[in-house]
């Protein structure tokens, strides 16, 4: 690189430090960071910003809830690009002209988002598509712009959000994700799991992806007509049952979280279209995982807000999570059994289930527990559902339909067999143990006649019971001290010892005064302290 690209990168990346410190000044942010003044921040510094804060809106296991809340309300749409440079980036990606793959592209974008734009498209083939343009430069405009944002984390006062988060780590977070949404080869992979794992659903379809002229930076599918799922209008007029559509469209979810570990992240009424009696997925920039395990536990903690067994959900929790600290699971138990006398009366039919996660993931976060990455996103997607449930059909129950799916699906696949086999396992476990049981007994009477039994106590007490606690020790010591000197002082009284004041021993009137001066002590720190 020569000096004079050099210096135009150093002005561009110092211009656009003032601009952002502008910004920042123009909010105040040395006066704190609100959710409100957040969300205003990023707009004000762009679209990269904007969408630095929709990915942030899903990470309710590092942001506090109001945050993440706020920052959903991020606008997604940004001015395009010009259409001269979208035709440059096919144009870079496929090393050829534009007009050798699509004999036509229409200059108006049908979407423009910070990171990329929509434009329909026919292929010389005929055959009506959708073409994703990456936006020109974006990959070294979020590099440089992540790199000024941890160097703006140091403006932010400790005795703010900084104080809740480590927002170093958080930016980490955010740019790992980014980098994911800016490979489109990655979302074409996407694409391709999730046909394959629902190729068999009669009412899903997914877009059809064409592989051959999909890059990083340009990805071609299937043009999706129909109707968007919340188009209540249209789909009546048209012949739909909509609580049809919210059951199937439930059911369906249920079985990408609950059976594949494979589920759409963001799937807000843009991402779905109602189309031939089908329902179409897209938009699969983001999607979460969940292993086996992760679903079994979070089975497990479903099960225990159904039995309100506050024992079973805190089990369930710490074996989801990594704790960032030393865990108190006194405080973690206490936590979870206010959460659940909120729903501890609550039929499981009346629970409003993405509420619920959002508030358990409040205690996850709030006792430093951090979640798999795929669970922050099914909250997110949870509540998307609940949405499109009260907006179409909100007689319509989502944990009565999870409730059906999960009770088909466990009969009609072999996790019965994998459940019994399990619950023999356990059988075995116990009934071997229990032979144990008589020899450890008189192991225990044993030591217990020879004076070697020893317990074990782990004591968890809040500070201001240890405070009070001290405090009383240190008052009981001070009035044996002050017993002592009274007593000896009275002693020494008696005696004819030299030198002396006022007719008494100088050492018993020292004693005196230092008992006199305790009392004093404890009388006035008593009143101050009260």
């Amino acid at each position: 690189m020569n000096s004079e690209s050099r210096n135009s990168e150093s002005g561009g990346y110092g211009s656009r430090l003032k601009e952002m410190t502008a910004v920042l000044k123009k909010h105040g942010i040395t006066r704190g960071v609100t959710p409100e003044k957040l969300r205003l921040i990023l707009e004000d510094l762009g679209p990269t910003y904007i969408k630095l804060g929709q990915i942030m809106s899903l990470h309710s296991d590092i942001l506090p809830k109001k945050y993440c809340e706020e920052l959903i309300h991020l606008h997604s749409e940004v001015t395009p690009m010009p259409f001269e440079q979208v035709k440059e980036v096919i144009e870079e990606a496929y090393g050829f002209g534009w007009d050798e793959v699509f004999a036509d592209i229409e200059e108006e974008p049908l979407g423009s988002a910070s990171i990329a734009q929509v434009h329909r498209a026919v292929l010389k083939s005929g055959e009506q598509v959708v073409v994703k343009v990456q936006r020109k430069g974006i990959y070294e405009i979020m590099a440089r712009d992540i790199g000024l944002l941890h160097k703006a984390v140091k403006l932010v006062p400790s005795a703010t959000l900084k104080d809740m988060v480590d927002l170093d780590m958080v930016l980490d977070e955010l740019w790992m994700v980014a980098q994911e949404e800016m490979n489109f080869l990655a979302e074409a992979a996407n694409m391709e799991e999730f046909a394959k794992k629902n190729q068999e659903i009669v009412f899903v379809e997914t877009p059809r992806l064409y592989r051959e002229y999909t890059t990083s930076h340009v990805l071609v599918m299937e043009y999706i007509d129909g109707f968007a799922v919340d188009d209540k209008k249209n789909l009546l007029e048209n012949g739909y049952d909509l609580n049809e559509i919210g059951t199937k469209l439930v059911d369906h979810y249920i079985k990408q979280v609950m059976e594949d570990g494979y589920f759409h992240a963001d799937p807000h009424p843009g991402n779905v279209r109602i189309r031939k009696g089908k329902i179409v997925w897209i938009d699969m920039g983001m999607m979460g995982r969940l292993t086996e395990r992760d679903r079994e536990l979070i089975g497990n903690a479903i099960q225990g807000v159904a039995f309100n067994d506050i024992g079973m959900i805190q089990e369930a929790v710490l074996a989801l999570g990594d704790f960032r600290g030393k865990p108190d699971q006194s405080r973690l138990y206490d936590d979870i059994t206010n959460l659940m006398a909120k729903y501890g009366t609550a039929e499981m039919g009346e629970i409003d289930v993405a509420e619920l996660m959002q508030e358990l993931m409040e205690v996850m976060k709030e006792n430093r527990i951090s979640m798999p990455h795929g669970l922050t996103m099914l909250a997110r997607g949870l509540t998307n559902m609940e949405g499109v449930l009260a907006e179409i059909c909100p007689e319509l129950n989502m944990v009565e339909i999870a409730a059906a799916r999960i009770k088909g699906s466990f009969f009609e696949s072999d996790r019965w067999k994998k459940e019994l086999k399990s619950d023999g396992k356990r059988l075995y476990r116990s009934l071997n143990k229990a032979f144990d049981i008589p020899s450890l007994l008189a192991d225990i009477l044993q030591g217990h006649m020879k004076g070697q039994t020893k317990v074990n106590l782990e004591l968890h007490v809040s500070k201001d019971l240890a405070w009070l606690l001290r405090r009383l020790i240190r008052n009981i010591v001070m009035g044996l001290w002050v017993m002592a000197l009274l007593i000896s002082s009275s002693i020494i009284c008696t005696t004819n010892m030299r030198p002396k004041l006022w007719g008494i021993p100088a050492v018993g009137v020292l004693g005196y005064l230092l008992a006199f001066v305790i009392v004093m002590y404890i009388f006035i720190k008593h009143f101050i302290s009260k």
